[in-house]
């Protein structure tokens, strides 16, 4: 099996090519980084574009919406979907509007969207979606009942191909733009899981897990 997606018109990066990065690794790393996906298709001639909650389990991905909604009907019935997942890491500011720009890690994929309708595969589903969201939380709370899978949708797509691209660095102004005195760099953005807040109907004395200890204060 290749450690790459094989480029082509669909996944080929046009704009800033020196960004692309078409290797597994590098487009996993992000989508494993992310929680909410963009997912795109086609409804009656015209784009939609609806975020999801995903997980992903090889070259799968799993997105998880409600069994009547809208976007779950629709990627049923589409051939192809499209999937981005990007992680603002930063404002780059330059010496002119136009060379400024962002820091950032994106992933987009294509593939065939299909429902995942036996029960057995959907719940096998479920668990990497929760995993993806909220490790270790799984195994803690009660077993999902059968008419709430039922409500349940969940689309799988295959990842047909794929491919990243990431933007790092200080801006890259114009050679005489840096005899300008005005302040030129990065500021940083971070996306971080905060402290807990604790349900005001939680019974005394229970306490968070281990497992939702370890989510607290932790960057994404």
């Amino acid at each position: 099996m290749s450690d790459a997606y094989d480029i082509s018109k669909k996944n080929k990066v046009r704009q800033l090519r020196e960004k692309a990065a078409y290797d597994k690794q590098a487009v996993h790393a992000v989508l494993d980084a992310g929680l909410v996906a963009s997912v795109g298709f086609v409804q009656d001639a015209a784009p939609v574009v609806v975020p999801m909650i995903f997980g992903r389990e090889g070259e799968t991905l799993y997105l998880h919406g409600a069994r009547k909604a809208r976007i779950v009907r629709m990627l049923e019935q589409t051939p192809q979907a499209c999937v981005n997942v990007t992680l603002l890491d930063g404002i780059v500011f330059a010496r002119s509007t136009f060379n400024s720009s962002m820091n950032y890690r994106s992933a987009t994929v294509f593939g065939a969207p299909r429902l995942v309708d036996d029960h057995n595969d959907k719940l096998r589903a479920m668990r990497v979606i929760s995993e993806h969201t909220m490790p270790g939380r799984w195994d803690e709370v009660r077993d999902s009942h059968e008419r709430e899978v039922r409500m349940t949708g969940v689309i799988a797509v295959d990842i047909e191909t794929a491919s990243a691209k990431i933007a790092t660095g200080m801006p890259e102004d114009e050679d005489e733009d840096y005899a300008i005195p005005i302040w030129a760099g990065v500021l940083p953005v971070e996306s971080r899981r905060l402290t807990l807040q604790s349900d005001d109907r939680l019974i005394e004395n229970v306490e968070p897990s281990a497992a939702l200890r370890a989510l607290e204060n932790k960057l994404l």
